[in-house]
């Protein structure tokens, strides 16, 4: 199996998760800067695998498969984090919304080209959307929420930052929530059909 350059940056985002866990608990003020520059870098190797797979037709199956993965698991451990530092009931509901939308549409997907229909599950411009504000969410969440808040102050416009990432996660979840249902929808026909000939 040979690693592209698009696949080792794939590899890197994955890296990166368990150094944002440990930076994120870190006893030290500086941490918030550090966790969001963390996931902004996993942010744009993500950005920067898929140009690079684009621009220089560097294709692989391995590839393929690791890049949505190593995307889905850094977003729920940052939603995980950001819960954990601020653990109310809304902030865990947009989580809880975000992460099962995920894993429904990922089963979707996996059932679609089981019955060689995927292409009628592919990511639309809503998906696309919801990704960038979701990203820019737990940007300003990691930079404002720490896991010890009584004891550590807000960082540097840490308020402000902190309701926008808010709202901005709200907006992901309704967002995941209307996407969610448009590949349901364009499934629908096929889901039917399978229950028709059981």
């Amino acid at each position: 199996m040979k690693l592209t350059i698009p696949t080792l940056l794939t590899l890197l985002r994955i890296a990166l998760i368990p150094v944002l866990v440990l930076v994120f608990y870190l006893p030290f003020r500086w941490t918030n800067f550090a966790a969001a520059g963390i996931f902004a870098l996993a942010a744009a190797t993500d950005w920067l695998d898929g140009w690079i797979a684009r621009r220089y037709a560097m294709y692989s199956a391995f590839g393929a498969f690791l890049d949505p993965v190593a995307d889905k698991l850094m977003v729920a451990v940052a939603l995980f984090l950001i819960v954990q530092g601020h653990p109310t009931p809304w902030m865990a509901l947009w989580a809880a919304v975000i992460v099962g939308r995920e894993i429904a549409v990922s089963a979707l997907r996996e059932w679609m080209a089981e019955i060689g229909q995927r292409a009628k599950v592919k990511v639309a411009w809503i998906g696309k959307f919801k990704t960038v504000v979701q990203m820019i969410a737990l940007l300003c969440l990691l930079y404002s929420v720490t896991p010890d808040r009584p004891r550590r102050p807000l960082p540097w416009m840490g308020e402000p930052v902190f309701h926008l990432g808010d709202w901005l996660l709200a907006v992901a979840a309704l967002l995941t929530l209307w996407s969610g249902f448009q590949y349901l929808r364009a499934a629908w026909p096929a889901m039917r059909d399978e229950k028709t000939r059981d």
